[in-house]
């Protein structure tokens, strides 16, 4: 698939009223991207679990307009209270997806949207919330549509679309594991969409546990978008883009042969990469907090004076992902419960699992 594949020619005649609704989840990405291209292109290949309790759920009701005004007509509603400060980011996303669905200005439209978990809060709420949108624009297109559309296309373009709006949506459609950029170890995959994980997982890793400690809900200081800029002109930015390619290739591995002790090395070193790369641009910023670096202490304690295989990995912001095998699950679970939540914001946490996908409601 190229650019072309997903471009329409032309608004479709038949318009029509109605109504449709998604729900989409976030994922955990074991190898980061950090740093992006024009048009939301990854500078390097990455790898996510898709996860299970962590979702949004996205209702788009559309209507056809009588105006001929050049504007996107759209409300948004984040459960059920009108929020104006989420308009500039749909309205840019509407930007850029408007040549590959270019019925948008055709209607006007209601964005009901409601997250299982906090937003802004570092579990990559964009991911979530952009495929949604994106598969909610599919089946209208779908519905649009006077050529059958397979579900291989249906998708791919709604992976493309999601991209577009933030990219790491674009491993939220489909589980339990998702690529998204070009690598040359994996078959299919692509800077364009991200694609199911196409190799063999060995067992360990198979129904995998995600246990999300808040230690922070509020929003994150910087966003995910300016730290992707920061990463242009980061002296350390080229061998941060080879170092992920290679680990892609060194993770293949570990999925196949189920090497545990590997995996949470891996993992744990993205996940401190990650951070790195923010401590070190210019201007630097930490998303850690005092009570993200004590959580990370006692799981390496607790790692060492068990031999259990616990590991921690973060993304963009505070919280902490607690990830381990389901056979070890009510041991860990007794540790988190007793040590590890203690640190978290109020209290509170997630337990997930790796999931399977979207689903139209």
């Amino acid at each position: 698939m190229n650019l072309k594949s997903f471009v329409l020619e032309s608004c479709p005649s038949k318009l029509s009223d109605g109504k449709v609704s998604w729900s989409s989840p976030s994922n955990i990405a074991l190898v980061k991207y950090w740093g992006k291209k024009d048009n939301q292109i990854p500078e390097n290949p990455s790898i996510s679990f898709t996860l299970n309790a962590c979702k949004t759920i996205t209702e788009l009701t559309y209507q056809k307009r009588s105006d001929k005004t050049e504007e996107f007509l759209f409300e948004v509603f984040l459960n059920d209270e009108i929020k104006p400060d989420f308009k500039p980011k749909i309205e840019t996303f509407f930007k850029r997806i408007e040549v590959y669905l270019p019925f948008l200005k055709a209607f006007s439209f209601t964005i009901k949207t409601k997250n299982t978990f906090p937003h802004s809060s570092g579990i990559a709420s964009s991911a979530s919330g952009m495929s949604a949108l994106a598969l909610c624009l599919m089946s209208l297109e779908k519905s649009l549509s006077e050529v059958k559309m397979t579900e291989e296309y249906f998708i791919q373009k709604a992976s493309f679309l999601a991209r577009l709006g933030s990219g790491s949506a674009s491993r939220s459609l489909e589980g339990d594991l998702v690529v998204w950029g070009k690598h040359p170890g994996i078959e299919g995959s692509s800077d364009l969409y991200g694609v199911k994980y196409p190799y063999k997982v060995h067992d360990n890793f198979k129904n995998y546990h995600d246990t999300i400690l808040l230690v922070d809900k509020g929003e994150k200081q910087v966003s995910s978008t300016v730290g992707h800029n920061l990463m242009h002109d980061h002296p350390f930015a080229q061998e941060r883009f080879k170092q992920a390619v290679a680990n892609i290739s060194s993770i293949k591995t570990i999925l196949e042969t189920g090497d545990l002790k590997a995996f949470i090395g891996l993992v744990e070193s993205e996940a401190l990469t990650l951070h790195a790369m923010m401590m070190t641009s210019m201007p630097y910023f930490i998303l850690m907090k005092p009570n993200t670096l004590q959580i990370i202490n006692k799981i390496w304690s607790f790692r060492k004076k068990t031999a259990l295989p616990i590991c921690f990995t973060l993304d963009a912001g505070a919280n902490v992902h607690v990830l381990y095998p389901e056979q070890y699950a009510d041991k860990i679970y007794e540790f988190i419960k007793t040590d590890l939540v203690a640190y978290c914001q109020n209290g509170h946490y997630i337990c997930d699992r790796i999931g399977f996908g979207a689903k139209q409601l």
